[in-house]
């Protein structure tokens, strides 16, 4: 799911790039032609360029909010190989800040500094 999503939103964001890149800031845009006898002139190519940018701009953002969310409950194939690593970082005993570990079954050597002049 997560893959097809994946890959789903590279195609919205390749499309999105054509959209800007078929746009001419001068108003030309996809209406070369030019001329008044036109059906699809230079203002209504450039209104349907504006919306269908602002489309696939949005379905970027929900495509994101998307795969995001499905990666984080762990529905993901991503998510198999990060639940591996988070319980071995489970098991690992942390250091505390006093120089142990968190589960002190021996006491803690203090640390030793060398205080001779050099």
């Amino acid at each position: 799911m997560v893959t097809f999503l994946i890959i789903l939103l590279i195609v919205v964001c390749i499309a999105l790039g054509l959209f800007v890149l078929i746009q001419n800031p001068k108003g030309g845009g996809l209406a070369t032609g030019g001329g008044t006898s036109n059906m699809f002139g230079v203002q209504r190519t450039g209104d349907v360029l504006e919306k269908g940018s602002w489309v696939l701009l949005a379905a970027i953002v929900v495509l994101t909010l998307g795969i995001t969310t499905i990666t984080k409950n762990g529905g993901g194939a991503t998510a198999v190989g990060n639940s591996a690593i988070q319980e071995r970082l489970d098991k690992t005993p942390s250091p505390s800040p006093l120089g142990g570990s968190l589960n002190n079954t021996a006491p803690a050597k203090p640390a030793t500094t060398d205080t001779t002049k050099k």
